[in-house]
């Protein structure tokens, strides 16, 4: 067999590949600086630094640690990032980090943290590092993960289970306009309501979210079906400059990346078709890229928008 082994060729890309977790620092950096010298608030210059020092420690330590020692690295980030969203801005300073929140933050036309999180990591972020918040951000996957169901089952469930979660934003966002104009509510900003909208919701999420993970045995399950949150992400994820891209002409089609792969996408199907991995429901976890025994896929930056969904359904 001609070229190097595949342990020396994983090795040899580990050190390249720590200009991504570099370059999120620099990016989130470069923003909190940015919006500390436009508003004179220094939160911001915390708020991101701190979440881009964060993903970026985790980033390195999956990068660098043995293979069975990597999903650390990534739930370090989750749990840096997802217990300061959750308890810092959320339980203390009573910001309702929830989808409701969201909304009802822009009807009130008011600048809040949670606004500026749904726009930086749901909104604009996937047009860099597609789903990028729930590979390695999410205060839910960051307790889900922890749950032994990584091996599922194999694929996804039928086309309706894929509907949920519309139904799931419909649902949040009519809730939030019935409140609005048929009620006239309107929640106090950073008040015990807010704290209230916070707890309620990911007690529900959390909730279902372990109950889906132990009755289909797979970790991601409310990320697949439930949760609303890929709504918005999936239009920007298609343009993303960051994605997944293989070499075609080391690939064995063994099926190793789609194994470890938390969202079912058949990635070996992208790199036969000489195309970047376009699915939109890739959270860039970078698990296949570490899975894959030739060493045939990377990072890369690049422009295209759309394509296919190659998922791998029950």
């Amino acid at each position: 067999m001609s070229g190097s082994p595949a342990p020396a060729r994983r090795q040899e890309k580990k050190w390249p590949a720590l200009r991504i977790p570099l370059g999120m620092m620099v990016l989130f950096w470069g923003l909190g600086i940015a919006l500390w010298r436009a508003t004179g608030r220094p939160f911001y210059l915390f708020n991101f630094g701190y979440i881009g020092s964060a993903v970026g420690l985790g980033m390195t330590a999956f990068i660098l640690a043995p293979r069975r020692q990597k999903p650390w690295g990534r739930r370090l980030a989750q749990f840096l990032v997802g217990s300061y969203m959750l308890v810092f801005l959320g339980l203390l300073q009573r910001e309702n980090m929830q989808l409701e929140g969201f909304f009802f933050y822009l009807l009130a036309g008011t600048f809040a943290g949670s606004v500026i999180h749904y726009l930086v990591a749901k909104i604009v972020g996937p047009l860099i590092f597609q789903r990028g918040w729930c590979g390695w951000s999410c205060w839910t996957a960051m307790i889900l993960d922890l749950f032994p169901f990584r091996r599922r089952l194999p694929g996804r469930l039928p086309a309706p289970w894929g509907f949920l979660r519309y139904l799931h934003f419909a649902l949040s966002l009519g809730l939030v306009l019935w409140l609005w104009f048929g009620r006239g509510y309107r929640p106090a900003e950073q008040g015990l309501e807010e704290l209230h909208w916070l707890l309620a919701g990911n007690a529900l999420y959390y909730t279902a979210g372990i109950a889906l993970a132990v009755i289909l045995r797979d970790n991601r399950a409310f990320c697949k079906y439930l949760c609303p949150i890929p709504t918005l992400q999936k239009l920007p994820a298609r343009a993303s400059m960051l994605k997944i891209a293989g070499d075609a002409d080391r690939c064995d089609g063994c099926g190793a990346c789609l194994r470890a792969c938390p969202m079912d996408i058949q990635v070996f199907e992208y790199v036969r078709r000489r195309q970047r991995v376009l699915s939109t429901e890739c959270i860039f976890c970078m698990e296949c890229i570490f899975a894959c025994p030739r060493g045939a896929l990377q990072v890369s930056a690049g422009l295209d928008a759309g394509g296919p969904e190659f998922l791998r359904y029950r």
